[in-house]
């Protein structure tokens, strides 16, 4: 059996997975997510900042050391949205080298938009036309292609857009709860950004991945500890996510983060992250969407594995 493991630093949060090839497919050993706020201030300043630099490098040791632990073979690294964004990155990648052995890789949008394409649609059963749809912290990738149940995923156009829920929620939102003006704001810059989104398939089968998308569907179960096996392929439908964005932000900060399925490190940017799944529903015209628990780490996974 070879065993991998994979690392995807976002600009919210860092997502570590350790996998095995086994006779009957790949084998998730475990699964770790932290919220480091790689992305702090990036969309004004475009730098690190150093806190949040060093959030992400303490992140990184503690998953270097259950990488060690695990005995992995091969180990791949990347970056997103706020290592491309921000100046300073090659100070941070010279210290995630140190702790991990191996240096990050800055991938580009549409890199980041195949892996998640790929990595979402595992476990899934999924067959023909699909929209994948990754809420990240700093953008969001749309993905437009097709699933079969023989062969890999097939990405048949893509887009990276610069509105993700911690871009958005620092551009916008100036008090607690948010102002409806302020809402209104988030929700224009969204509609602006789809309109470069690519062309949508219709019928297609819509999907959201990322730390959002699994968010709401674990508010709406109710989960007070989070469980893959309840929200990867749970359904959300539009009018849910429409109740749940407008309850979330009818909320101050500190009554959002008692709700159960709701991390508190992400109860400030979970509002905007809710507006941007419902304004992509309404561009896809989807009723209703299929959540993903995996992404870009399943990608490198697959792509590890030679799956």
């Amino acid at each position: 059996m070879t065993r991998v493991a994979a690392i995807d630093i976002g600009t919210n949060s860092v997502l570590l997975v350790v996998a095995e090839q086994t006779a009957d497919g790949v084998r998730p050993l475990f699964e770790r997510a932290t919220i480091t706020r790689l992305g702090q201030g990036v969309d004004r300043t475009r730098q690190l900042a150093p806190e949040a630099r060093q959030r992400t490098l303490d992140c990184l040791s503690h998953y270097a050391a259950d990488i060690e632990r695990a005995g992995v073979a091969r180990l791949d690294v990347v970056g997103t949205s706020a290592m491309r964004d921000a100046s300073g990155g090659e100070q941070f990648v010279r210290e995630a080298e140190r702790i991990l052995g191996r240096p990050p890789r800055v991938i580009a949008g549409s890199e980041e938009a195949r892996l998640t394409f790929i990595g979402s649609l595992s476990g899934l059963d999924v067959d023909g036309e699909v929209i994948v749809f990754d809420v990240g912290g700093g953008s969001t990738e749309i993905i437009v292609g097709k699933a079969t149940r023989d062969l890999l995923p097939h990405v048949e156009r893509e887009r990276s857009l610069d509105i993700g829920s911690v871009r958005l929620f620092e551009r916008h939102v100036a008090s607690d709860p948010p102002e409806d003006a302020q809402l209104k704001r988030a929700r224009a810059d969204i509609v602006s950004a789809l309109s470069d989104a690519p062309a949508a398939t219709a019928g297609a089968r819509l999907i959201g991945v990322a730390g959002t998308v699994t968010t709401l569907a674990a508010i709406e179960q109710e989960l007070d500890d989070y469980d893959a096996g309840l929200v990867h392929g749970a359904r959300l439908t539009r009018d849910s996510v429409d109740a749940l964005a407008l309850r979330l932000a009818s909320q101050p900060l500190a009554s959002r983060k008692m709700l159960p399925g709701l991390q508190p490190e992400r109860a400030d940017v979970i509002v905007t992250g809710a507006l941007i799944v419902s304004e992509v529903m309404r561009w896809a015209s989807a009723a209703t969407l299929t959540v993903s628990d995996r992404g870009v780490r399943w990608g490198l996974v697959q792509q590890l594995l030679g799956c």
